[in-house]
């Protein structure tokens, strides 16, 4: 998740000089006199792709500017900042080879080692985002990154989020620090970089609405209008996802070679990364809808994982060849609970563990505008089996319209949590040997600054693994409600997926309308696999510079709307959301008010969310089943550059 905004400031290339290692003015090979040029301010990603810093203002940047600090348009937030985000498209991106950790709910925010960015700056670079939450709280987001020498760099990084919110017992609470650090040698043959991350996701939990509370919240009753006053299921539990993970990159440059029309390099190396994972559930008193508990107070659960893992690695580079990469890779797991469950119907043991051998390789060529990419990767030996092949290429045609073609296969055992789980709520138990998820998917498109951009894919998927529910008590004459829990399936029945996405932008003189249209069909698989048949966003603003130039405005309205459908429900016991099928939710628009600005480095934003909630004379606005979505707010934020 890019931490950094991008765009550009003036700058001065011209850097001619003597004497500059003498000149107290100068770092890094810049005159500090000067401005140094923005394309100077390097961001490596954990690719080794590289941007630089971007203090533009743009209707991307607008989408951008939240909690994820990432375009949400496939997402539905909670009332409160910092929970999680109910999924109304899906996206089968990752490839991995074991079991991925559970609470997958909780883990938005989580940054991975993909998620790392390291540096490279010849002038101190800070960053400070901030911007409003809900009652009692603020979002923060701060980085701070220098090179001490042209082959020395570290920065610093906070991200910390509190807010009460709206609703009784809502409080979130998250943080997440990174540190990295970069080196290369004079001979620029060895290369380092390495990065510590320490997280925190702390969230509050309720448990929805009651029903009695729900009719007099649709009803939008204005004695209710403080959402405080609703009375909540309980007001007792929390839940907790904290991570910390160390990891380290050393590479070797044994052949460099290059020349103005040739070059070579063959490189190998050696990544290093040990992450511990814990889940933590607990609650005051047992809540009766969860069926029955061990315990009637003090119920708390707790789940760890520890994760090492060691690649070593070699790749080739050259200009008629193209890149070609292979690696060897092991982990060791060591995933589970402290105790051991024994039941009447059989034994619930408390540890998956072991160590996994892999090994891949990877191919990209580029050569006349065409872009050929290809990566694999099986195991080897373990307790699981796991392999991916994804290949994508891409052409250029026309000056400006690029066609993108990908495929991706994809076999991987289902996450631990369904797997194995142990719980003082007694349906909460369990341990399942399923089958892995297989997936396949197809997606081709085309971009252009001119037509707009096209994507389609299509994605099968055997053995899909989730959430459903299960029935603990059916209804009866004294109890109409049906008391159900979430538990894991496997469907027997193949998931066929198919997305279509939209993109365009129309421009008359200082006006803009972005179009974003996003349609999707179920055509197999439908009652365990749900999203709305389409989702639509519409910008409309007007963007100038005022003051001489010295302010540039960006201000209009955004709607988003997706039909009604049985949106997933979540589980604060396990962090997930699961599927259900008693309650459709949507079919109510989203309108927000928008207002910024740039002055020099600095983007301004204000915006009024969700404004059409001051009109409305029902409210069946909801976020999953039983959690209202957010009233009308108006929330305000910055995002500012230095550069010393």
């Amino acid at each position: 998740m890019p931490l950094l905004s991008f765009g550009q400031i003036g700058g001065n290339n011209n850097q001619q000089g003597t004497n500059q290692n003498n000149n107290p003015n100068y770092q890094n090979g810049v005159n500090k006199q000067k401005k140094a040029p923005i394309d100077l301010y390097k961001i490596i990603s954990a690719d080794r792709d590289t941007s630089f810093v971007d203090t533009t203002l743009t209707i991307e940047k607008q989408y951008k500017f939240n909690y994820l600090r990432e375009d949400t348009f496939e997402l539905l937030p909670f009332a409160n900042v910092g929970t999680p985000y109910n999924e109304l498209a899906k996206s089968f991106d990752d490839v991995n080879l074991k079991p991925l950790f559970g609470a997958r709910a909780q883990h938005r925010n989580y940054m991975e080692v993909e998620d790392i960015l390291y540096y490279e700056v010849p002038t101190p670079l800070t960053e400070f985002y901030f911007k409003t939450a809900f009652q009692q709280g603020q979002q923060l987001d701060g980085l701070f990154a220098i090179n001490t020498s042209r082959q020395f760099n570290f920065s610093l990084a906070y991200k910390g989020v509190r807010s009460l919110g709206n609703l009784q017992n809502r409080l979130t609470s998250t943080g997440n620090f990174r540190f990295t650090t970069s080196y290369f040698s004079k001979n620029k043959r060895y290369f380092l970089r390495a990065h510590l991350a320490a997280q925190d996701i702390l969230n509050r939990q309720n448990g929805g609405i009651t029903d009695d509370a729900l009719p007099l919240y649709i009803s939008d009753d204005s004695n209710f209008n403080d959402r405080g006053r609703l009375e909540v299921n309980y007001d007792d539990a929390e839940n907790f996802l904290q991570g910390i993970r160390y990891y380290v990159d050393q590479e070797y440059h044994i052949i460099k070679q290059q020349d103005s029309v040739s070059h070579t390099l063959l490189a190998v190396g050696n990544e290093l990364k040990y992450e511990e994972k814990q889940y933590r559930y607990q609650q005051d008193t047992a809540y009766d809808d969860y069926g029955d508990a061990y315990e009637s107070s003090g119920l708390r659960e707790l789940v760890r994982l520890q994760n090492f893992n060691t690649k070593m690695y070699a790749r080739f580079d050259n200009n008629l060849i193209g890149k070609v990469g292979a690696f060897i890779d092991y982990t060791n797991f060591n995933y589970g609970y402290n105790s051991v469950l024994i039941l009447d119907e059989g034994r619930i043991e408390n540890r998956l563990k072991g160590g996994i051998l892999a090994a891949g390789a990877s191919y990209q060529k580029t050569y006349k505008g065409f872009d050929l990419q290809g990566k694999g990767a099986v195991n080897i030996s373990g307790p699981y089996d796991g392999a991916y092949l994804t290949g994508k290429a891409s052409f250029t045609f026309l000056k400006d319209i690029k066609a993108v073609a990908g495929l991706k296969i994809h076999s991987v055992a289902p996450n631990f949590n369904t797997l194995l789980y142990q719980s003082d709520y007694v349906s909460y138990n369990w341990q399942n040997n399923f089958d892995n998820v297989k997936t396949q998917e197809l997606n081709f498109g085309f971009e252009s600054p001119t037509f707009g951009n096209v994507n389609v894919s299509y994605s099968g998927i055997d053995n899909y693994t989730y959430f459903g529910t299960t029935i603990l008590e059916p209804a009866t004459e004294e109890i109409a409600e049906v008391i159900s829990q979430p538990t894991p399936f496997q469907s027997a029945e193949r998931v066929d997926y198919l997305k279509v996405k939209l993109e365009k932008e129309f421009k008359y003189r200082n006006f803009r309308l972005a179009n974003t249209i996003l349609y999707q069909n179920v055509s197999s698989g439908a009652d365990v696999f749900k999203v709305p048949s389409f989702i639509t966003r519409n910008t409309l603003y007007y963007q100038d510079h005022w003051f001489k130039k010295a302010l540039y405005l960006q201000t209009g309205v955004t709607f988003k709307y997706f039909p009604k459908y049985e949106m997933d429900a979540y589980s604060p016991v396990l962090g997930e959301f699961y599927v259900q099928d008693e309650q459709e939710i949507g079919g109510f628009p989203m309108i927000d008010l928008f207002f910024n600005a740039k002055v020099r480095q600095t983007r301004i934003y204000v915006k009024y969310e969700h404004v059409n909630a001051l009109f409305k004379t029902t409210n069946d606005h909801f976020a999953a089943p039983g959690y209202p979505y957010r009233d009308g707010f108006i929330r305000f934020g910055l995002v500012w550059d230095f550069f010393l």
